[in-house]
């Protein structure tokens, strides 16, 4: 049992309904922090998608998030284009990076009929790997903050990628939601945070700064549990010399799990 500590996450909390409700089932205390706010590429970006189906005629589209998915279809929505994009979509096989985006696409009647075991693009990878899509063509809406690993993933396994990039990120600025934590942290008494992306990563810290020098900060958190989402995530921590647990399944309930059997 983890009763009585006190564990963050990196989300917003609309984003965390879900880690909040595992967490005080063991009767432990959640935070949110959101961390990062999405800048969306404008109306233009519904024509940007649109244009690539209509130029590449992709076989698969590739959907790596369910906030990608939301801001796609909402802006379509707005624009009256919501039909011609369903349409599009529809016309490709999906592939759902896992449950969450899936939920997001089946809500806007879309058919999703791939999603990996593992909810990673390495996971991605594994389908198309199963699938046998050498020199098929795929397009994938994605955020501008994105590494280049999954589209090099893909052409090396054959695939000819085309991305579409929706929107940018930046670091949350209504920081309301920080003051109590930043005083828990400072007095030592959180117990462990749940790191969801890599630009959550690079938000928290860039937050953190504000308000508290580097050295205390990496001190601060070398005392308590720091759990990675997915190796990503891992990866840019240690860019700050913090060194994560990465559960197993790259999920907030798998996340959720590792810092269990880590705290137990």
């Amino acid at each position: 049992m983890i009763q009585g500590k006190v564990i963050a996450i990196t989300r917003s909390k609309e984003d965390s309904e879900e880690f909040v409700r595992l967490i005080t089932g063991q009767k432990a205390r959640a935070i949110s922090l959101p961390t990062i706010d999405l800048v969306s590429k404008g109306e233009g970006m519904v024509d940007e998608f649109l244009n690539a189906v209509k130029d590449e005629d992709p076989d698969f589209s590739v959907f790596m998030s369910s906030k990608a998915v939301k801001l796609l279809f909402d802006t379509a929505r707005n624009i009256s284009k919501y039909e011609k994009l369903q349409l599009g979509v529809a016309n490709t096989t999906v592939i759902a990076v896992g449950p969450k985006t899936k939920a997001a696409l089946e809500a806007e009647g879309i058919r999703v009929a791939h999603v990996p075991e593992r909810f990673s693009s390495v996971g991605i990878g594994e389908v198309f790997t199963r699938l046998n899509a050498e020199g098929k063509k795929v397009v994938v809406p994605r955020s501008g903050a994105s590494t280049e690993f999954l589209a090099q993933l893909l052409e090396k396994i054959g695939l000819r990628v085309k991305e579409v990039y929706l929107y940018d990120v930046k670091s949350h600025r209504d920081l309301t939601q920080w003051v109590e934590f930043k005083q828990l942290f400072s007095d030592n008494k959180v117990d462990g945070i749940v790191f969801t992306s890599a630009s959550s990563v690079r938000a928290f810290f860039e937050i953190m700064l504000g308000d508290m020098d580097e050295n205390t900060l990496k001190k601060n958190l070398e005392k308590i549990t720091n759990v990675a989402i997915g190796p990503f995530t891992a990866d840019e921590l240690k860019k700050f010399a913090i060194n994560p647990i990465i559960s197993d399944v790259h999920t907030v309930p798998g996340a959720v799990e590792a810092m269990k059997n880590r705290l137990c």
